[in-house]
């Protein structure tokens, strides 16, 4: 036999096992199980809801479309979380001055046990005068609350009205005008750092 016959045949021995080792094992990395779910990378926070707004009126997401939402949840018996919250939003917005006029802040209660539209109405004078208070039946507010992710419930508390108060996550969050979630903010974020990241999304 002929040494570059039988060199030519290793070699093709070798490619051989080496491409069935490749289809066996998989690309690497990947299971060889079978397909990966893809994932986009976008967080999943917002959706449709149908709540009250401050002054009696039924309104759903539908009602914000075309523009961006800062949107907050929080209740008015809250002592210092959601005020605090509420104050950075306006400030930041003023900063902002005519560009913002393309946000518009809302506050969702967690609370639509006391918070009636009538008490909205009078919390959200002490903020920003186009702040929406929207409130609704346990089960909206639940559901708008879902939608978002955020995290509410309720505890005893002898000094609060009504018995209890509400323990809740405080994140402002920034929504496009489909509604779409952008971004979000803590409730401790600093005014000049809320408004140069509004400015960057108008």
């Amino acid at each position: 036999m002929r040494w570059p016959l039988v060199v030519a045949m290793v070699v093709g021995l070798l490619a051989g096992s080496v491409i069935a080792l490749i289809v066996v094992s998989g690309t690497p990395g990947r299971e060889a199980s079978g397909p990966q779910p893809l994932t986009t990378g976008k967080a999943l926070i917002g959706g449709p809801f149908s709540l009250v707004d401050h002054k009696g009126r039924s309104v759903t997401n539908k009602d914000f479309a075309g523009r961006k939402m800062l949107v907050f949840f929080g209740f008015t018996s809250c002592p210092d979380v959601c005020p605090s919250g509420l104050q950075v939003i306006s400030a930041a917005l003023d900063k902002l001055g005519p560009k913002a006029e393309t946000i518009t802040p809302v506050l969702i209660t967690v609370d639509p046990g006391r918070d009636t539209p009538a008490v909205l109405a009078e919390y959200v004078k002490s903020f920003h005068p186009r702040l929406v208070g929207l409130t609704g039946s346990e089960e909206q507010v639940q559901a708008a609350a879902k939608a978002y992710r955020v995290y509410a419930k309720k505890v005893p508390d002898d000094k609060s009205p009504g018995g209890y108060t509400i323990e809740h996550s405080a994140y402002l969050y920034l929504m496009d005008e489909s509604g779409g979630f952008l971004t979000h903010f803590p409730s401790t974020v600093g005014v000049d750092r809320l408004a140069q990241e509004l400015a960057k999304a108008l």
